[in-house]
């Protein structure tokens, strides 16, 4: 049996620590993550002027998972308000996020990337939340139903509020991949307050 997989997606303007924080506890876990840069495989400058590398472009990283006929199991994305209009513009993270909502697989946002699933008609009908500033902006239309939770899942997605939620929004999509058990023993050791 393949080992969980999971792609985030990142381009110019995302929160580092939404980001980076996620990307370390799930590769902790033994999930194969592959950072992919939205509009390529250069450098990307993030909020806060901390530079990133993607492990691979979108599109690389599309097409290795058509290749080799191993679909990601968890998909993520990050993004502070600063950065987020390129996700909710893009043909390409529509076409990814229709493919892995087709085939119920999980679908992870944090902070604004939850608007995404907004401008690309994912998820209507789900209970979310975001960063308070993009509360108002994802309740428009009446698609979804908003929880002020630190994390929240239903069904296939977890969404979650910002950079301070980023270690539980990181567990949480670890417990849907791997288990609870594989959850607590990452926890563990990071010595996070309960």
């Amino acid at each position: 049996m393949a080992g969980k997989r999971a792609l985030v997606i990142l381009s110019k303007g995302a929160e580092e620590m939404e980001t980076v924080i996620p990307v370390d506890i799930m590769r902790r876990a033994g999930i194969a993550v592959t950072v992919a840069g939205l509009t390529g495989k250069e450098p990307v400058q993030c909020s806060r002027n901390v530079v990133i590398c993607p492990d691979a472009s979108l599109e690389e990283a599309r097409k290795q998972v058509s290749i080799y006929s191993v679909e990601p199991h968890g998909l993520q994305m990050t993004h502070c308000a600063s950065g987020f209009y390129s996700l909710l513009q893009s043909p390409a993270v529509k076409e990814v996020l229709k493919d892995q909502d087709g085939r119920k697989g999980l679908i992870a946002a944090i902070c604004a990337g939850p608007t995404a699933l907004l401008a690309h008609g994912i998820g209507f009908g789900s209970t979310v939340t975001t960063h308070p500033a993009m509360k108002e902006k994802m309740m428009a239309g009446d698609h979804y139903k908003y929880s002020e939770a630190r994390v929240q899942k239903d069904g296939h997605y977890i969404t979650s509020r910002g950079p301070g939620t980023s270690f539980e929004f990181a567990l949480t999509i670890v417990e849907e991949l791997m288990g609870a058990e594989v959850a607590a023993q990452i926890k563990t050791p990071l010595i996070m307050k309960d």
